[in-house]
Parts: C-alpha cells; sequence; structure tokens
C-alpha cells in the first residue's frame, strides 16, 4: 500500500497540534460549562473588556488555545511566559512591549503558563502592572490556585501574600478534561482535513482511550501514526497495525467502557 497523505512529513511542516488549534471559539472542543452560550468565558468573551483570569484544569484541554482566542478577541498583544522558564527579565521585556503597544492604541494579554510557580521576583515584576491595567493577566495552571498560589511551600510569608494577591486579581475558571466524544471529534477534524492517514473507528478509540481526555496527547499520538503510516506504506490505520506501532505505551483497551 502506499500512503496517500504524505504532505504533513514535508520540510518546514507545522506540527500537528499547531495546525489543528482552533482559530475562533466556536472551534473549541468541550468546556460548554464555560464556553456555552450565556456561559461565563463566552460572556467575558463578548463582553469587549479584557480582564484577568486563571485557567485550572488539566493537561490539554484547551488553556492555552482560550488566551490566545482571548488576545484574538481584543486585538490584544499576545506574550507567552513560562513561570518556570522565564525569569524576570522576560516579565520586563513584556512590560517593554505592553508599553509600546499601548502608545499605538493596543492592549497587551500576557499568558503565564505554569503560573502556580511565579516565584516572588517575578510577581514584583509583574503585579503592579496588572494593577494598574498595562497588561491583562491570564495565567494556566494543573494545580489548584485556592492551594498552590497561597502554599506552604513558598519560601517566605511575603510571597505568600503576593500569591494571595496575585489571585484575588484574577478569575479562576474551571476546565474539564475532554469526554471521548470530543476527543473522537478532534480525530475526526484531522481525518476531514487529510493531516493524518484513514482510520477504522476500533483504531480511533484505541487513541481516544490512550489519550484520556488530553488532547495534546491525542494529537502527539496521531502524528505519531501518521508518522509511521507513512513509513510503512500504510493508507488505512487499523487497530492491530496501530497496537504494534504503540507497543507497551498503549494500555489494554476495554470496549465496554
Amino acid at each position: 500500500m502506499s500512503a496517500t497523505n504524505p504532505t504533513y512529513l514535508q520540510s518546514g511542516y507545522q506540527p500537528l497540534a499547531e495546525r489543528l488549534r482552533p482559530t475562533c471559539l466556536a472551534d473549541v472542543v468541550g468546556q460548554h460549562h464555560l464556553l456555552g452560550e450565556g456561559k461565563p468565558l463566552r460572556l467575558a468573551f463578548e463582553s469587549g473588556v479584557p480582564h484577568s483570569c486563571i485557567l485550572w484544569g488539566p493537561p490539554g484541554v484547551g488553556k492555552t488555545t482560550i488566551a490566545r482566542l482571548m488576545a484574538d478577541a481584543f486585538d490584544a498583544q499576545f506574550i507567552c511566559i513560562n513561570a518556570v522558564l522565564g525569569g524576570v527579565k522576560d516579565i520586563r521585556d513584556a512590560v517593554d512591549r505592553a508599553q509600546v503597544a499601548l502608545g499605538q492604541g493596543r492592549r497587551t494579554l500576557v499568558f503565564v503558563d505554569e503560573v502556580h510557580r511565579f516565584n516572588k521576583a517575578q510577581q514584583d515584576a509583574f503585579l503592579a502592572h496588572v494593577e494598574s491595567g498595562l497588561l491583562t493577566f491570564v495565567g494556566a495552571t494543573t494545580e489548584n490556585p485556592s492551594f498552590e498560589l497561597n502554599s506552604a511551600l513558598l519560601d517566605s510569608p511575603a510571597q505568600v501574600v503576593y500569591n494571595a494577591a496575585l489571585l484575588s486579581r484574577a478569575t479562576v475558571y474551571v476546565l474539564q478534561p475532554l469526554g471521548d466524544a470530543d476527543l473522537t471529534s478532534i480525530v475526526q477534524s484531522a481525518l476531514v482535513k487529510q493531516a493524518v492517514p484513514a482510520m477504522d473507528m476500533v483504531a480511533v478509540k484505541h487513541l481516544v482511550a490512550f489519550a484520556d481526555g488530553d488532547a495534546r496527547r491525542l494529537l502527539n499520538l496521531l502524528e505519531t501514526v501518521a508518522t509511521a503510516a507513512l513509513q510503512d506504506g500504510v493508507d488505512r490505520v487499523e487497530a492491530p497495525w496501530l497496537q504494534g506501532i504503540l507497543g507497551e505505551r498503549m494500555r489494554r483497551f476495554d470496549a465496554s467502557g
């Protein structure tokens, strides 16, 4: 057999997760309790006024995507900082960029990934600009902000105050793991866009079960499968071949759930 979709391995291709990232709110999979009609985050998008918030949920449920779409909705400059890897210099650079954007009549949204790892120095450099309105702050965390942003693991009482202050200035939105139907719709989207080879439904169910509610994990698996299918000349992915490719990483699939 010859693979029918070789384009995903061409030089300079984007990762599958980027190619399938939603470009509008209607394309976001899951989180209907926040993004459905009349729900809190949908109303926030429609208000025309950005506000600082913390997106709390497990990996791969759309935290980064929602932050990007929020920046787009308010025509704001999007700046991403990782609280683990970034330092005060990165925050000061973001502040400088925000001031330039403000001079051009444009807002700035700063997205802080792993926000529960913010240290005191980072917060000292960041919090005042959130309070002044120069920046709209959106944090993402897999940890409960009520505990982790006010944790006994922090190294000083002063730092606890800053974490509490940061939390008090942001609305917390709780994101939920994606259901099987949500993940299946992501696979179907990849199939429709011919980003992956054709698959039978049993293979799709295997992938969805293994992803455990994590869309990023699912998309990484799909990319692995697509690469292997091209190399093996497979133009339709079936469950036995899929199990051979994923091997020990694939948990046993239980059709009854």
